[in-house]
């Protein structure tokens, strides 16, 4: 009996490929953690004030069923200015902020502790890398008429 039914397993599974009836599951159901949005031109005048240079700002988000270490992974524009994660921790399905200025940081929101813009108003690259260098994830927008982009 035993022999039957792992012959007629089999035969199903061949028999599905062959006629493409099996169900394909998409590369991203596992869930990654990826950069979700860009917002690189803050609301109001560009004043360099620390209220406006936390208006720009790009969202990482763990869509994974699992934490995420993100200690020692860095997140970087085209000109390479680069902000590198402390000791840090992304909590499944959750996100958290990458503000350009000053703050103190929490679980949603992490602060490059800049006095100036990363973000071009026009066209830049968001790049995230894990800590060995490796990349995670890129979101390019060139659209100055916009003040975000969904990755």
């Amino acid at each position: 009996m035993f022999r039957f039914r792992a012959v007629a397993a089999a035969c199903l599974a061949t028999v599905a490929a062959a006629t493409g009836l099996g169900v394909a599951v998409p590369a991203q159901a596992a869930g990654t953690v990826h950069i979700a949005e860009v917002y690189y031109n803050s609301p109001g005048a560009d004043s360099r004030s620390n209220s406006s240079l936390n208006g720009e700002w790009v969202k990482v988000t763990n869509s994974t069923s699992r934490a995420a270490s993100l200690t020692g992974w860095t997140l970087s524009d085209a000109s390479r200015h680069t902000y590198r994660f402390g000791t840090f921790t992304l909590r499944a399905g959750r996100s958290v902020l990458v503000h350009t200025g000053r703050g103190l940081n929490t679980s949603s929101n992490v602060f490059q502790q800049r006095r100036a813009y990363v973000w071009n108003n026009d066209k830049d690259t968001a790049t995230l890398r894990k800590a060995t260098g490796a990349r995670v994830d890129v979101c390019s927008y060139n659209n100055p008429r916009r003040s975000f982009v969904t990755c």
